[in-house]
């Protein structure tokens, strides 16, 4: 039987991982060690998640490692190894806000974590795919120099723009910026992946993501927009948004569509593949219009509140391009919309709350 390892397996994409190669008849190698709940607070803990894999999953196995210990990840590809196929790597530090605070750790664990895992790939399982969840924080503040106009609830890209269309393409450049220290620690990872394709003839992707979403994330204030957004809402918790006059534009992508892009790749994979990859013209949404949609959902007013101060490398407006992944696999197409995604998490998480509330 083929092997699976995902890494951050109790995260959003991990976890949907899981879920859709194990039910396509894949063994599944989960490697997290919660280190989101080191990253965020409790409240973010990815557990539950685990227990959940744990419980549903009939061929799952679970590994509590860090993937910056070369020592345990060696030995979790060494007990597989040519039996591994693929390698969906999603384990990550994920807020450009806390890299700041230790960039040491950031870091370490998005650029040597990778190699490491690279390394173990290229020793153990050469032939395996292997798929990393990358970032559009690699382009830095560039995409804050396009030809923004300001519009009642949202900023949008001049329509004269070539990526006006359908959103920004591979093509831009990722030098001479602002990247925030996650922005370059995710660059090196994103190279990493791709050198290893290109220079040692590894099956490679890298999937450049906006905004990953679904009602699998355990959100936080400084990472998961959509989530931690919803979460406010059901519970009436304060909310701040950060600059921009609140009419920044993200494009979100449900984890499920985004995992049916990656089984895609496993079907057909290439080398040093770069995919921008995201919600693109579908699905996306400004701040100011998710809160809107959310009131919408709970049926009363957001507890909310402005702050003029921006996140430093923050984008003002990101749509993805998903035009050279769809050409090289036409086979793929979205299932959510922004509607649809954040009824989804609303309807998750209102019961998870009264859940919660039933066992206090």
């Amino acid at each position: 039987m083929s092997v699976v390892i995902i890494t951050g397996s109790g995260g959003l994409i991990g976890a949907e991982a899981a879920r859709f190669f194990g039910r396509r008849g894949m063994s599944v190698v989960g490697i997290d060690n919660d280190m989101r709940r080191y990253f965020f607070g409790e409240s973010a803990s990815t557990a539950w998640a685990r227990a959940e894999l744990e419980r549903t999953l009939g061929d799952y196995t679970h590994a509590e490692a860090d993937i910056r210990d070369a020592g345990a990840i060696d030995a979790i590809f060494a007990r597989y190894g040519k039996a591994v196929t693929a390698v969906i790597h999603t384990a990550a530090q994920p807020s450009h806000d806390w890299a700041a605070k230790e960039p040491q750790v950031d870091f370490t664990v998005n650029a040597n974590g990778t190699l490491v895992l690279l390394e173990a790939a290229r020793k153990h399982c050469p032939d395996a795919c292997f798929i990393h969840c990358s970032t559009n924080k690699v382009y830095g503040d560039t995409p804050n120099h396009l030809p923004l106009i300001e519009q009642e609830t949202r900023w949008e890209l001049d329509p004269t723009h070539p990526w006006a269309r359908h959103g920004i393409d591979e093509t831009m450049s990722i030098d001479a910026c602002t990247h925030s220290l996650f922005g370059v620690s995710k660059v090196a990872g994103d190279l990493l992946v791709q050198e290893y394709g290109r220079y040692f003839g590894m099956k490679t992707a890298c999937f450049r993501g906006g905004c990953l979403t679904g009602p699998g994330h355990s959100g936080a204030q400084l990472h998961g927009f959509l989530s931690y957004l919803v979460k406010c809402a059901v519970t009436g918790d304060p909310y701040t948004v950060f600059g921009y006059k609140g009419k920044q534009v993200r494009d979100n992508i449900h984890s499920a569509d985004l995992v049916s892009a990656f089984w895609h790749v496993v079907q057909a994979p290439k080398s040093g593949a770069v995919y921008n990859m995201g919600g693109a013209r579908h699905s996306n949404c400004s701040m100011l219009e998710a809160i809107a949609m959310c009131e919408e959902l709970t049926g009363r007013p957001m507890n909310w509140s402005y702050s003029d101060a921006n996140r430093i490398g923050d984008h003002i407006w990101w749509i993805s391009s998903v035009e050279r992944f769809r050409a090289d696999y036409p086979g793929w197409t979205f299932t959510y919309d922004i509607r649809r995604i954040l009824a989804e998490i609303h309807d998750a998480m209102a019961e998870r709350t009264q859940r919660t509330q039933r066992k206090a």
